[in-house]
């Protein structure tokens, strides 16, 4: 039996009024959730800013402003940077080293390269970051970790100076 052929689909359908729910009840909750948004990207954009730096983050909101990116941008700020970094937990030098991780294992190099620059920011040493970077040759792979590590010597370097020996 083909499964797949008995699954419907259906295009979103809008959003109706409850019985008893007036247009005016409706508005407040989309004002509240504008707010909420509004709370959380003013939040996040705090946050961006104190881990990479206020030139990244306007070099990366001005690079999308009026563009098709830049709804993206305001999404990223208020979702991950408002509500994911602002948790409690964990401290902002270990969720640096977390993305450090797992920014190498998606092969995110440009990605990557900020978030060595935050993660230096957020106290991490050169040494945490290299050994977390070899770290992951181990579960990503060595082509992972070798490219990985050319961004990070770049970052390290450009920030740090050479490596003492």
């Amino acid at each position: 039996m083909r499964r797949a052929a008995s699954l419907k689909t259906t295009a979103p359908q809008p959003q109706h009024h409850t019985e008893g729910e007036s247009m005016t009840e409706e508005t407040k909750k989309n004002e509240s959730l504008a707010e909420a948004m509004d709370t959380a990207y003013d939040a996040g954009i705090e946050m961006r800013r104190a881990v990479m730096g206020d030139d990244f983050v306007d070099a990366a909101l001005e690079r999308n402003a009026g563009k098709d990116g830049e709804e993206l941008q305001k999404h990223i700020s208020a979702t991950v940077w408002g509500s994911i970094w602002n948790r409690p937990g964990l401290e902002k030098r270990d969720r640096s080293l977390l993305n450090i991780g797992m920014l190498v294992a998606l092969r995110a190099t440009g990605e990557l390269r900020g978030h060595v620059r935050g993660g230096l920011r957020n106290g991490l040493t050169r040494e945490e970051i290299t050994e977390a970077v070899l770290h992951t040759a181990g579960y990503c792979g060595a082509p992972a970790a070798l490219s990985a590590m050319k961004v990070v010597q770049e970052v390290l370097e450009e920030v740090l100076g050479p490596k003492e020996s």
